[in-house]
């Protein structure tokens, strides 16, 4: 039972005597290259200790700001030698022209509506360095949309995850194939 055995893994992880410090670690690198979201350490975490969400919340909002400046700063020094070609060679180059064409449009926006969503938060902060947007209005951007995620997620399963814990337990098999389809319902629709 994969799901099974990786929920378990990941409730034993959300309890370890540094979780903090390995949370802090996957914030700030997710916003620059790392594809394991946040929000995945987030939840377990405010499940196991509901007490300590807020805290939680803002040790993944912080770090994950500070990773996006360290992202917006690779997308404006080197972005055509480095960063184009990475995300070329890892097959995110059409989600990186998406990016920077919300930046055309919407700005400050972008950043915020990108650190709220699902979107890989590091292909705005490259884009954002990369089209030299403002520093102050992208670290504010950040903060809004980054922190609206991880509070909302470390809340909610705060409130409702201890409730829901034992029901997700049992049905983790089904709910993780559910995924997977449609992960793969989205990619094969979306291309």
């Amino acid at each position: 039972m994969i799901f099974s055995s990786l929920y378990a893994k990941m409730m034993q992880w959300a309890i370890h005597p540094h979780a903090e410090r390995y949370l802090a670690v996957v914030s700030m690198f997710e916003s620059i290259f790392l594809p394991i979201p946040t929000a995945f350490m987030v939840a377990p975490m405010a499940i196991a200790k509901p007490d300590k969400a807020i805290r939680i919340a803002l040790i993944a909002t912080i770090m994950s700001v500070l990773g996006g400046i360290v992202g917006y700063y690779l997308g404006y020094f080197v972005a055509d030698d480095l960063v184009v070609p990475l995300i070329k060679a890892v097959g995110y180059w059409d989600k990186y022209l998406i990016a920077q064409h919300w930046f055309n449009e919407w700005g400050f926006w972008a950043v915020v509506v990108a650190g709220f969503s699902p979107i890989p938060f590091k292909l705005f902060t490259l884009s954002a360095g990369a089209m030299s947007m403002a520093i102050l209005p992208f670290i504010i951007a950040a903060f809004i949309g980054r922190g609206l995620q991880f509070f909302l997620v470390a809340l909610l399963m705060a409130w409702a995850g201890p409730k829901l814990e034992p029901t997700v337990r049992k049905y983790i098999e089904w709910l993780g194939w559910l995924s997977v389809a449609a992960i793969v319902a989205v990619i094969y629709f979306h291309t």
